[in-house]
């Protein structure tokens, strides 16, 4: 379970380092008009919710963020445990998906515009691609090495085909599963930048190809930071939820 008594050790390390290059600005050790100091991305931040331009990016990356992840995690669930239950299906379709794997997110953007246009399909389609394969991959290897006596047990008990992945080998894969679910999140957010290069209007990363495009750097830090900082809630999030579910694990404790 996550302890809020201790996020404020968390941050030690980002305020110390917002806080030296504060210092070295005002200082005139270093520059602040391409790197600006952090009062001025909060100065910005803080614009751009006065004028509701930041809320309106903000939801409109995280409706988009939201659906791809779903979609993501619906499609890496299914055919994770496919491919990880039955060895034809692994040996039918691991090859194709691991060739796809490597495809640079980038990559796909020209044809998902030429499939589905420049709308929110699209965004939403290569964000659900970029979610996919951390947990395609995660619940493959995860239910191959469940252990074989809980297998046994399964078939003692004469489960079916759906019992078998649904009552053991999913529970005993949980928490690969949950780690899988985080790393596929992160990689929401990521896919998300690229997402909304393609023609979007709205969003956190059109906030911050605008600030490149017209070279204001403390708009592209804004936006990067409202990119840490959400993205940093969600994981929170899906780890406080997931923490509930694996409750009964034993396993080693961290050296306080």
């Amino acid at each position: 379970m996550i302890k809020p008594v201790r996020w404020p050790v968390g941050l030690i390390l980002p305020l110390g380092l917002a806080l030296g290059w504060e210092a070295a600005v005002a200082l005139h050790w270093g520059n602040g008009r391409l790197l600006p100091p952090p009062s001025r991305v909060l100065a910005t931040l803080a614009e751009l919710y006065r004028t509701g331009d930041l809320i309106g990016h903000i939801q409109a990356t995280l409706q988009r963020v939201a659906l791809g992840f779903l979609l993501g995690v619906a499609a890496g669930t299914v055919l994770g445990a496919v491919s990880g239950y039955w060895a034809l299906a692994r040996r039918l379709i691991d090859p194709t998906l691991q060739a796809l794997r490597n495809i640079p997110s980038i990559a796909w953007v020209p044809m998902f515009i030429l499939w589905f246009g420049i709308f929110e399909a699209s965004k939403v389609i290569l964000i659900a691609v970029g979610v996919f394969f951390p947990i395609y991959l995660a619940l493959t290897a995860a239910i191959l090495s469940v252990d074989r006596k809980l297998v046994e047990v399964g078939r003692i008990f004469r489960f079916s085909h759906g019992e078998m992945i649904v009552r053991v080998l999913l529970p005993a894969a949980l928490p690969s599963y949950v780690t899988a679910l985080r790393a596929g999140l992160g990689l929401g957010w990521m896919f998300v930048v690229a997402a909304e290069f393609m023609g979007a209007e709205q969003g956190l990363g059109f906030l911050l190809v605008d600030g490149q495009q017209t070279g204001r750097p403390a708009v592209i830090l804004a936006s990067i930071t409202a990119f840490a900082v959400l993205g940093k809630l969600t994981d929170w999030l899906l780890a406080s939820v997931a923490a509930r579910f694996l409750c009964w694990e034993d396993g080693f404790k961290p050296v306080e």
